[in-house]
């Protein structure tokens, strides 16, 4: 596998910062990975996935959203709705510089992102998802005791992390509801979750299974913790993406 960093434009004029995995020789089709909340383009699974895709010759975009990572921005003004606009622009500048993309990934949050733009890029021909919620709000739990007072803003530790989140965050996700646009997908579905996992439970991927429309999979991760932080457990999702994806793409 070899990388190269690009950057490109999201909405506000930050620069957004990824790494894109290509394979040794020409890749057959690229696509998007959206990390988790809070996460990052070099969380492990992302990396694993972008090795095991690279393998059978896929290229692979993993970006940090705006304000995380090395992407320019202010975390406590972004919003799920950012989220979605910061996929689009990745798509557009993959189909600008290389060629456009084929497939979404998204983990987590990150699914539920996946899904919200996945049926808007008339590229895409397949999407997968990992641990996802069946609606962004399911974070909202992280801030109950948030205080944003005048300002707007509260200090909240996520992982152990400090972070900074502005009222808007909360505020935009209780406007998203993913029902519509989970059943409006028209393109073939790969949810991964597992049945342990304790920060998005497994009900979360029935409902998503139960609303999306045919042809759509289930793949159970077994005893993956939410981070898929075993590198046993990554490679394994990574392969049986790969041998998915080339179904469709």
């Amino acid at each position: 596998m070899r990388t190269e960093r690009v950057e490109f434009a999201a909405s506000d004029g930050h620069t957004i910062v990824g790494m894109l995995d290509l394979p040794k020789g020409d890749f057959r089709a690229i696509g998007i990975f959206a990390h988790c909340f809070t996460c990052s383009k070099n969380l492990r699974i992302v990396r694993e996935v972008g090795k095991a895709l690279t393998d059978e010759g896929l290229a692979l975009l993993r970006f940090d959203f705006t304000g995380l990572g090395h992407s320019e921005g202010d975390f406590a003004e972004t919003s799920f709705t950012s989220n979605l606009d910061d996929l689009h622009r990745a798509a557009a500048f993959l189909a600008e510089s290389y060629q456009p993309v084929r497939f979404l990934v998204g983990h987590s949050l990150g699914g539920a992102a996946v899904l919200g733009v996945g049926g808007e890029i008339d590229s895409v021909r397949c999407i997968a998802t990992i641990g996802a919620p069946s609606e962004p709000s399911h974070v909202r739990h992280l801030f109950l005791d948030a205080d944003f007072g005048e300002s707007g803003r509260a200090k909240v530790s996520i992982g152990g992390r400090p972070f900074e989140i502005g009222r808007g965050f909360v505020e935009d996700l209780e406007r998203h509801d993913l029902r519509d646009d989970i059943a409006s997908l028209r393109r073939p579905l790969l949810i991964f979750h597992s049945p342990v996992d304790t920060i998005v439970g497994v009900e979360h991927a029935e409902r998503i299974f139960t609303t999306a429309k045919h042809p759509k999979s289930f793949v159970s991760l077994g005893n993956a913790d939410h981070l898929v932080s075993n590198p046993e457990d990554a490679q394994f999702l990574g392969r049986m993406l790969s041998a998915w994806a080339h179904r469709y793409i």
